[in-house]
């Protein structure tokens, strides 16, 4: 397996869940990670506790959908370590209202964060790895991108639009030794679903639902696939989740 020892990283939505366990992952296995999250205390909360445990961190506040933000984020990891391998766009937003009650504003937040900020993020370090001579981009779906549910419409569109795109972008990649993995997550245990009690929806059974750190360590074993070979797709979903494709 490929070993992630002195690589870089950044990842997206490291402030908290999938994003936070991700880094935390990433660190674990080698690689020096740039932690970014449009919270900048948050992405500071989990660089500093990458570095306590002797990891090499930076830590930066960014909104992926800004793409001057996105710029200052790479030009600064670049300042810090002149490299970048690896790329993990965790960052999403969800707003759970039936087409009448969704505003324009909350679908063009979701289209932005959970679409358009990894293609910001991947046009900025698609460059930069290829003259490196390869890299790799993960890029976070969901179960959403295989199935549909009510009042979910502009999550779905994101992830189901982030599926396509990753497909397109990995043949991009093919000739310049950038791998691309589409990861997609069944439900997981994080703050994720704190909004729907705000809403009165229904609760998930928490327990029945993955801890994201498997999901991160699934993550750190595609990146770990040895030259010659790309894991493309990857679902992984907890053995009792319901929203199977």
């Amino acid at each position: 397996m490929r070993d992630l020892h002195g690589r870089i990283a950044i990842v997206t939505g490291a402030g908290s869940g999938l994003g936070q366990a991700t880094a935390r992952a990433l660190s674990h296995a080698g690689c020096a990670v740039a932690c970014l999250d449009i919270r900048a205390a948050a992405a500071q909360a989990t660089g500093a506790a990458l570095a306590a445990d002797g990891g090499d961190s930076l830590a930066l506040g960014c909104d992926v959908s800004d793409a001057q933000a996105v710029a200052t984020a790479i030009e600064r990891v670049l300042q810090r370590w002149e490299r970048l391998d690896i790329l993990v766009n965790c960052a999403a937003v969800d707003h759970t209202y039936s087409i009448e009650e969704l505003t324009v504003a909350q679908w063009d937040q979701v289209i932005g964060v959970n679409l358009r900020g990894p293609f910001l993020l991947a046009k900025a370090a698609f460059p930069i790895m290829r003259r490196q001579s390869g890299g790799h981009i993960v890029n976070v779906a969901s179960t959403a991108a295989l199935r549909a549910w009510a009042n979910a419409g502009p999550y779905h569109a994101s992830k189901w639009g982030l599926l396509g795109w990753s497909r397109s972008l990995g043949v991009e990649g093919r000739p310049h030794n950038i791998r691309v993995t589409t990861v997609i997550p069944g439900g997981m245990r994080t703050h994720f679903f704190d909004r729907f009690a705000a809403q009165g929806i229904p609760m998930p059974n928490l327990e029945k639902l993955q801890d994201p750190a498997a999901v991160a360590d699934a993550i750190v074993y595609a990146l770990r696939v040895p030259d010659g070979a790309v894991l493309q797709e990857l679902i992984i979903t907890p053995p009792e989740e319901t929203s199977w494709p």
